[in-house]
């Protein structure tokens, strides 16, 4: 027969201790939290052997009357709540009343405290729950608590501690998690008598998190907040997409300054990251939500590091939306800094021994390709002149010897040509020409047996996305005054040679440069990268990610819309699947339908593909069908259907875009960078890649050792 017996009040505590105390960074928790409700400016923690030896927190805060000593190391009694309406409205850290005797049950602890009113303050001893009488010492007004052998007479719990190095991992984000929230507090931190951490009050929480995490996490941290009337306040710090981690330790979540967890956040954060953020990365976030304490029940767990809120997809939505609406706001591009030691060797001012002649000649040849009277109209001597002729020269013959066959190549359309707007494909290349490498401004022929002469243009009806006939470069409105000719113009002798200078520069640099809405240079390079002078600096772009990003967005357009264009195969193409895939394929030919691709049944394990998505003409249909089926396969039936049509989206955007290597001619470059100016998510691509590398000015004048 089973007994039913009470337990001791030494076993109760033991087992309160094992719910509240896991390690000894919980016992820090506790004693931090009780110091920072005592209303202390000053908190000292010290640690021995990873707190496993000694534990101690001192603090400047309200203390604890002599009387009373013995109170506080009793099970359930707390100051902070009084009857059961109080837990409905807490605004305190502590108030369950039994840390202090649960530590006190495992442990040897010490208590020395003294209130203002007192002249002396009292200290008591527990060892293992046995507990002295309070006797006078001295001690400044507040609190000094030791915890020393942690679960000395719990050896099983001791026998499964980690190492020192481990432990003290714990108590050190332990420590970062409740000193976040509270810059207005002075804290330190101190292991085996080593100074850890020394964080004098600070008045802002990017000031504590530079203290904590240095300059390098700061730099280009977003300030988000949102006021929900007068109940809600969603604020804080994230991280700019060019700063992210390999897992989700960075993010610092806070209700009402209380550290918490909570998964619909971490959602939430990560939902506001989407297409920005590459797959597998995390960002960084600091964020804090002030709430009434009747809004939520923090009772849920004896750590109460979990709560439920009353009305959790308002706040889910609050925090994605002030999140994605500074990111609409804010420029997202990312940025070089030069570190620390390119400012080192720019503030030395070292000097090169190559020759003042040689630098003359390299700055020439290095100017603007595209404006080379520039170029001429410094060179001071013949010997300058001849060498610029001969680098000119050089470049021809490379370009001709490696392009033996292209012929009107560089030519653009001109300003004003008879072409309509309709005419001209989203590569520059008009429906007339065909689509070699010849005669293209880019691309290669296609051999998948059909139409490869498709263009992205009349999928979003031949306007959204086709690059329009602009002139070579806009005027300005300071341009409009004849621009004085320079010097050496006059001289009769060398305008011949300069003039030819001039065609055969304009002739190598034509159908790869152009001019943004503002008049600023954009130049390809490498057939991969834009560069682009902007008012600040210049702006390398990364042509597909770019141009990825904006075919996403028009395609999520079209979605919401309706279904995507198709373009019906004049005989329809088979295709033999696995078991699996045929399956995967059955399953979702209605989905497949709002994409584009139309697929039927033929007998067995094969497919007619009858008609495919006309953005992406110049893919072969079965090519499109395996690219759709393998999201869907690798992620089986942990995607919903929302996240299912943008992994799609996605992967049709992707091989839509142009590519790099693909040569892009004058108005395409023109058209690429307008569209990047109408999409506010052109700084990354929908993988999370940025698509925009921004240098200034003065970043430039460190690399080159100008400051």
């Amino acid at each position: 027969m089973n007994i039913i017996r009470t337990l001791s009040q030494s076993m109760i505590n033991k087992i309160a201790a094992g719910e509240v105390i896991e390690r000894p960074a919980s016992v820090l928790k506790e004693l931090v939290e009780n110091s920072i409700d005592a209303g202390s400016t000053r908190i000292d923690v010290a640690v021995d052997k990873g707190g496993t030896d000694l534990l101690r927190v001192v603090d400047n805060g309200c203390g604890i009357a002599a009387e009373q000593l013995v109170l506080a190391l009793s099970p359930h009694a707390t100051s902070k709540i009084a009857d059961s309406e109080d837990l409905f409205r807490i605004g305190t850290f502590g108030f369950r009343g039994e840390a202090l005797a649960s530590i006190a049950e495992i442990s040897q602890m010490s208590i020395k405290s003294r209130v203002a009113e007192s002249n002396e303050g009292a200290e008591i001893h527990s060892n293992g729950g046995e507990q002295t009488t309070p006797v006078p010492c001295g001690i400044p007004v507040g609190s000094q608590i030791e915890v020393r052998n942690l679960f000395f007479n719990t050896p099983v719990r001791r026998k499964y501690m980690k190492s020192i190095t481990t432990e003290l991992g714990h108590i050190t984000e332990t420590f970062i998690r409740l000193v976040l929230p509270h810059p207005a507090i002075h804290f330190t931190l101190k292991h085996n008598g080593r100074i850890i951490h020394d964080l004098p009050p600070e008045e802002t929480p990017l000031n504590r998190i530079r203290q904590l995490f240095g300059e390098e996490v700061t730099r280009d941290l977003i300030y988000v907040e949102n006021r929900v009337g007068a109940v809600v306040r969603v604020f804080g710090l994230v991280s700019h997409p060019n700063q992210s981690r390999n897992n989700n330790r960075m993010q610092y979540f806070f209700l009402n300054k209380r550290y918490i967890r909570d998964r619909a956040l971490q959602h939430a954060l990560g939902e506001a990251y989407r297409g920005i953020l590459l797959t597998g990365r995390f960002p960084m976030a600091f964020l804090q939500i002030e709430m009434s304490p009747d809004m939520f029940d923090v009772n849920v767990h004896p750590t109460k590091m979990e709560v439920r809120f009353l009305d959790s997809n308002r706040i889910y939505a609050d925090f994605l939306g002030v999140i994605r609406e500074k990111f609409l706001n804010s420029d997202l591009r990312s940025r070089y800094h030069a570190d620390s030691s390119d400012r080192t060797a720019a503030q030395t001012g070292t000097t090169s021994s190559v020759s003042e002649e040689h630098l003359h000649i390299h700055a020439i040849t290095s100017r603007d390709l595209n404006d080379p009277r520039t170029a001429l109209a410094h060179s001071t001597t013949e010997e300058t002149r001849k060498h610029i002729r001969d680098w000119v020269e050089q470049i021809s013959r490379n370009k001709t010897s490696e392009e033996p066959e292209k012929t009107n190549h560089s030519s653009a359309i001109p300003p004003n040509s008879d072409k309509s707007d309709s005419d001209i494909s989203v590569f520059g290349v008009s429906d007339s020409a065909k689509l070699d490498s010849d005669k293209s401004g880019f691309g290669k022929p296609d051999s998948g047996g059909f139409d490869s002469r498709s263009r992205l243009s009349s999928t979003f009806g031949g306007k959204d996305l086709s690059f329009h006939a602009l002139p070579d470069r806009p005027v300005l409105p300071e341009q409009t005054e004849k621009t004085p000719q320079p010097s050496f113009v006059k001289d009769d002798s060398d305008n011949a040679a300069n003039k030819s200078v001039l065609t055969d520069l304009q002739k190598l640099f034509s159908d790869r440069v152009a001019y943004s809405p503002q008049g600023k240079l954009v130049v390809q390079m490498h057939n991969r990268y834009l560069i682009m002078e902007t008012l600040q600096g210049i702006a390398l772009i990364d042509q597909h990610a770019l141009h990825e990003r904006i075919l996403y967005e028009r395609l999520k357009e079209k979605m919401n819309e309706g279904q995507l264009e198709s373009q019906r195969l004049l005989i329809p193409i088979p295709v033999d699947l696995s078991p699996n895939e045929l399956a995967c394929v059955t399953e979702h030919v209605e989905f497949f339908q709002t994409l584009g691709l139309y697929v039927e049944p033929f007998g067995g394990e094969t497919m007619l593909i009858s008609a495919f998505p006309a953005i992406l003409s110049k893919t072969p249909p079965m090519e499109i069908l395996m690219s759709l089926l393998e999201p869907l396969l690798a992620a089986g039936k942990k995607l919903n259907r929302t996240e299912m049509l943008d992994e799609l989206l996605h992967s049709m955007a992707c091989k839509a875009a142009i590519k790099a290597g693909d040569q892009l001619r004058s108005d395409a470059i023109t058209q690429l960078v307008l569209l990047a100016e109408k999409e506010a998510n052109a700084h990354h691509c929908p993988h999370g890649r940025p698509s925009i590398l921004v240098f200034s000015c003065e970043e430039l004048d460190k690399m080159f050792k100008r400051t």
